[in-house]
């Protein structure tokens, strides 16, 4: 297991520092004593004298079956769901795991596997949330280790090093996980109180990843309405992070649309975007159709925004035609998200509309796109091509 997290590691988020709040009294299988010859020695022959994770679980499920009443219950969940994590049976992995979590029985290892088995079953996040913020103080106790009285400096010294390495591994591991399970939590305050506890438990991480944590919490307080909140944090990730593609889409917009103030910024952050988006490389794991399609998002937002602006300066004098080849290419690229895309057509209809002399049979079609889309604006789409209607008989 620690060979595969070691693989996943993120770039600069060594740190090693906790709060004393975080904690947590809990029990370790590490320090178990196995009498000889008892049930738990004898399953512990039968699972360490076998490579095959099958054979493992049989003889784990059958100690299970007949020593409900045994101590080492919780550490035969524990080796169940590390053993069905490597068969892939991620449902039963959880079952076991959670059995051992409600026991207290927890050590980062266990930890790491469970959490691969909810990532690879897209079940429990909240579970797996709530795992991730138990580490922390866990993680703490394993980067300093107590000395033997037989240890030399040079080994204590060696024994410290490897410790604090492992440490800084499974904080890794931990903030790689935490960022992958977020996105499925869909209430904003309780993705909020994720953010908050994560920042507590893992302060140093949480600095090294200012630009990603600020954007999860500008897009939270978002969802939650809260538009101010979402934009001073779009704006602290973006000073964390200026190349923040996903920060400059959501505070560039937020501004110029839903605020309707700092049009300026607004302008500048999504120029910027535009500017930044050919040079990104496509990260591992997605294909490049899922990669494409972040980046017409990202880019229609973009313009949807710079279309926009170009209207509010220029609709009054109907100098439109850069706001309309703007808008246009935001509706194309927009597909994805009829929100965004209904947006654009009824900007794009409205464009038309204001252009001179006004071009009513364009501006009409782009209202019907508007309408054909499940979005905020059909209402006024609607109205804007009831007007132009009348306008044309």
């Amino acid at each position: 297991m620690r060979s595969f997290f070691q693989a996943v590691l993120l770039a600069g988020l060594m740190g090693l520092s906790w709060p004393l709040a975080a904690q947590q009294e809990v029990h370790s299988c590490s320090s178990y004593s196995i009498i000889i010859g008892s049930p738990e020695d004898k399953l512990m022959l039968a699972v360490n004298g076998s490579d095959d994770p099958s054979a493992r679980v049989a003889a784990l499920e059958k100690f299970v079956q007949e020593n409900s009443s045994s101590s080492y219950l919780p550490c035969a969940e524990q080796l169940l769901a590390k053993n069905y994590v490597t068969l892939k049976q991620y449902d039963q992995a959880i079952a076991a795991g959670e059995k051992a979590v409600a026991a207290g029985y927890l050590d980062v290892p266990f930890i790491e596997n469970l959490l691969q088995a909810y990532m690879a079953s897209g079940k429990g996040s909240t579970e797996a949330i709530d795992l991730i913020m138990k580490a922390a103080p866990i993680i703490q106790t394993e980067a300093n280790p107590p000395r033997n009285a037989s240890q030399s400096d040079a080994d204590y010294e060696a024994a410290k090093k490897s410790a604090a390495q492992q440490a800084q591994n499974d904080i890794s591991y931990m903030v790689y996980a935490f960022f992958r399970f977020l996105p499925t939590i869909t209430d904003p305050e309780q993705k909020i109180k994720a953010l908050d506890e994560f920042s507590q438990a893992y302060p140093d991480a949480a600095k090294a990843q200012g630009g990603q944590l600020n954007y999860q919490y500008a897009l939270a307080y978002a969802q939650s309405n809260q538009l101010d909140k979402a934009d001073e944090y779009s704006e602290k990730a973006i000073a964390a992070d200026p190349n923040n593609i996903e920060a400059l889409d959501l505070v560039s917009y937020d501004y110029a649309l839903r605020r309707r103030a700092n049009q300026a910024k607004a302008e500048e952050y999504a120029k910027r975007v535009l500017t930044l988006l050919p040079q990104v490389k496509k990260p591992e794991g997605i294909s490049d159709d899922q990669f494409k399609a972040q980046q017409n998002i990202q880019e229609g937002m973009a313009r949807l925004t710079i279309g926009y602006l170009e209207l509010e300066k220029y609709g009054p004098s109907h100098r439109t035609a850069t706001a309309i080849k703007e808008l246009q290419q935001a509706a194309q690229l927009l597909q994805a998200n009829p929100e965004l895309q209904g947006e654009a057509y009824y900007f794009l209809g409205y464009s038309y509309e204001a252009l001179y002399p006004p071009q009513h049979h364009q501006a009409m079609a782009a209202l019907q796109h508007a309408l054909s889309v499940q979005n905020s604006m059909q209402a006024q789409a609607r109205e804007l091509l009831a007007k132009i209607k009348r306008a044309v008989q």
